[in-house]
């Protein structure tokens, strides 16, 4: 991975503890992740007002990503119905970038060097970690669910880095997405029996929707542009680094505490990054 792609793709990992610290310290985690959804939509039509279009071919993966959206949020939703944030997530994102590895190896014929693959199997293996050794991800729902959340996230950073590749415009193509998942999004949360979400987002997430929604619209715009710079399992594994830098704010600025499953989290993902930059 080129040196500027690198530390771009890590300066956005930061930027992502950030809007992540948002959504994990909202007392409702539906009007949080509501609001990030539809925070996207400002920039997103920003993008596609002022920036080139892109080619007609990447409509089908612009669909297929939206889609994929609504089983990631589908299944995040049901993993919050029972299980903790803290939990879940870190879970969810670990098992993410290793679907993306293993889809790329077995089925796509990406090529990566071994040392890449066990760099890219220390991030997952040490985010993954947060969630499986907390006593209440021996509930097996709960770590189904969380699974199954990642199992999409794996899915739609294929999808929208192959999309972008071939859009030739990678910024509104995931402006297109985003605004599509934004459509979706309420038939989803209406399935799922949840009322007066846009109430609730105006009333009690405007900070998420502002702050969050443009952040992460910022963030994932570096990612996909990332996706066309390097091997997507890379650059995913070194997304979901950013927890590296949740646990780093939560101890500094949030007073909370640095646990053994903690630091060994800390040194497998560090080891992980590290060895992508050097491998």
């Amino acid at each position: 991975m080129e040196n500027h792609v690198f530390f771009l793709v890590l300066f956005a990992t930061f930027m992502h503890a950030v809007w992540n610290g948002m959504i994990k310290y909202h007392p409702d985690k539906v009007i949080a992740v509501s609001a990030l959804v539809f925070g996207h939509i400002p920039l997103a039509i920003v993008a596609i007002i002022i920036l080139p279009a892109p080619t007609i071919d990447c409509i089908p993966y612009i669909i297929a990503s939206a889609i994929i959206h609504q089983g990631y949020q589908w299944y995040l939703l049901s993993a919050y119905q029972i299980g903790d944030f803290t939990k879940v997530y870190p879970i969810a994102r670990g098992f993410g970038p290793l679907v993306a590895t293993i889809i790329s190896i077995l089925i796509l014929g990406l090529v990566l060097k071994s040392l890449v693959i066990l760099s890219i199997l220390l991030i997952c293996v040490g985010i993954m970690i947060l969630g499986l050794m907390d006593k209440e991800s021996k509930n097996s729902k709960v770590l189904q669910l969380s699974l199954f959340t990642g199992f999409f996230i794996g899915l739609y950073s294929l999808v929208d880095g192959y999309g972008a590749r071939v859009s030739l415009s990678p910024i509104v193509y995931i402006s297109w997405s985003f605004l599509l998942n934004a459509l979706l999004f309420p038939i989803l949360l209406k399935i799922k029996n949840y009322k007066n979400i846009f109430q609730n987002v105006i009333s009690r997430g405007k900070k998420v929707f502002w702050i969050g929604g443009t952040l992460s619209f910022i963030i994932y715009v570096i990612v996909v542009w990332a996706f066309t710079k390097a091997p997507i399992p890379m650059v995913g594994a070194l997304r979901e680094s950013s927890i590296l830098f949740s646990i780093l704010i939560g101890y500094f600025f949030l007073k909370e505490k640095i646990t053994t499953t903690k630091i060994i989290s800390i040194f497998l993902i560090v080891i992980g990054v590290i060895g992508i930059k050097l491998f």
